[in-house]
């Protein structure tokens, strides 16, 4: 038991990489604009759609930061890369510091799902998509949340969304 007074406890220290080109390409992996993700905003954009890229929501449960939002009608996608998310066909585990990235991938994945909740509670449409999906049925899924989306006049109420990934 910590003492009282002692202040709020550390996070666990990341561990040390195991070569210094290890470091290097761990230091290059991007948070943001991946090349799946630049390529379906590339695809939208041309299809004449306009969103939010990276846009931070603050929602009463937490703060969400969709890949890309569409503010107006409500649909946040995330496009999920296979490692970082624990795809079940594509993820894999780290063979070294496995006490460190088995915790590590799990909170991702746990995270996802609360983000997904408190967007949904938040009257938002979500649409994950795994960075393997092909481009087209990317964009399909993108398309046919925005046009089901109850915000958008257009929308055909009888319409199922997209499968969420």
């Amino acid at each position: 038991m910590a003492e009282p007074g002692a202040g709020p406890r550390k996070a666990p220290a990341y561990p040390a990489a195991s070569s210094p080109g290890r470091s290097a390409n761990m230091r290059a992996i991007r948070r943001t604009d991946t090349k799946p993700e630049l390529a379906l905003r590339q695809a939208l954009h041309r299809m004449g759609y306009r969103f939010r890229k990276d846009h931070r929501l603050d929602l009463p449960q937490r703060r969400v930061r969709p890949d890309i939002a569409f503010t107006a009608r409500k649909v946040a996608v995330f496009v999920d890369g296979c490692f970082w998310h624990a795809c079940p066909e594509h993820g894999s585990k780290p063979a070294v510091n496995q006490t460190y990235w088995n915790p590590k991938l799990l909170r991702n994945v746990e995270r996802d799902r609360a983000a997904d909740a408190a967007l949904e509670l938040a009257g938002w449409q979500v649409v994950r998509l795994w960075e393997h999906v092909p481009l087209d049925d990317a964009v399909a899924a993108v398309v046919t949340a925005l046009n089901g989306s109850p915000r958008d006049p257009r929308a055909d109420p009888g319409r199922a969304g997209p499968d969420r990934r």
